[in-house]
């Protein structure tokens, strides 16, 4: 998974304290930003690219039928252009069957994500489902990290709308959990309960399953609860380290 290197304009306002002092203007003052290339994720003020018109990716002649089944996934951005660009493979499938989902995305329209009415460059991850009765293999826009808004008024306040003088971290950033298998019969829906240490930057620091599923779906919770960014908590104002329950959703490929 690409790793966000941004997300919200955050860290002024914790190394003020304005949490204690301004909670209530918090999120009207918290807004999405690219990351250091110029590209954005999907959010609350970014909305996702979409598939106006798909390429069939081709099945490889010389490939035996048993091993024809699997599954090819991509990243990439979709510019304020609409064309697909830094295509990277996150999952494979062999290189022909790679090489066939590339083509197809690339011979795609997509409709470019927008920032309010402004078409922008988003990340996005796209699934190419190859199947043994070789049914088509259509290109599918996959979500799977994304920015969250920031905590709203009632999460900042006591019940007496006073400014708390202690806050606990905020996930702003997320990534699903890797699950990769879009031929079970009986998918996973569960999520995963993950125990996060975040530092006073708002970046995790150490991951503990507190309720796994097994079946090695628990490593890919906790690497996926790393790459989350957070708004850091704060004591009296001032960002401190402090842990986090998080509760990880699987991708459904």
């Amino acid at each position: 998974m690409r790793q966000a290197e941004f997300l919200f304009a955050f860290i002024a306002l914790t190394t003020t304290g304005i949490w204690a002092q301004d909670a209530v203007s918090l999120s009207q003052k918290i807004h999405q930003v690219p990351d250091e290339d110029g590209v954005y994720y999907t959010g609350p003020e970014v909305s996702a690219p979409k598939l106006v018109r798909v390429a069939f990716a081709p099945y490889p002649s010389d490939v035996p039928g048993k091993n024809l089944q699997g599954m090819t996934v991509l990243a990439m951005v979709i510019g304020a252009d609409g064309i697909p660009a830094h295509i990277q493979v996150l999952k494979t499938h062999g290189e022909a069957f790679d090489q066939g989902a590339i083509a197809a995305v690339k011979h795609s329209v997509f409709e470019p994500g927008r920032l309010g009415d402004k078409p922008v460059p988003v990340w996005i991850d796209v699934r190419i489902v190859f199947s043994a009765d070789q049914q088509r293999a259509v290109p599918q826009v996959l979500i799977t990290e994304r920015d969250l808004p920031p905590p709203s008024e009632s999460q900042l306040e006591d019940k007496h709308h006073h400014p708390l003088a202690n806050t606990p971290p905020f996930a702003i950033h997320t990534v699903d959990a890797d699950f990769t298998d879009p031929f079970a019969k009986h998918p996973f829906v569960q999520v995963a309960i993950v125990e996060v240490l975040v530092s006073d930057k708002g970046l995790p620091k150490h991951v503990h399953v507190r309720r796994g599923l097994g079946f090695g779906l628990d490593e890919k919770a906790a690497a996926a609860v790393m790459h989350y960014k957070f708004l850091p908590a704060t004591n009296k104002g001032k960002p401190v380290e402090a842990l986090r329950e998080v509760m990880v959703s699987f991708a459904k490929f």
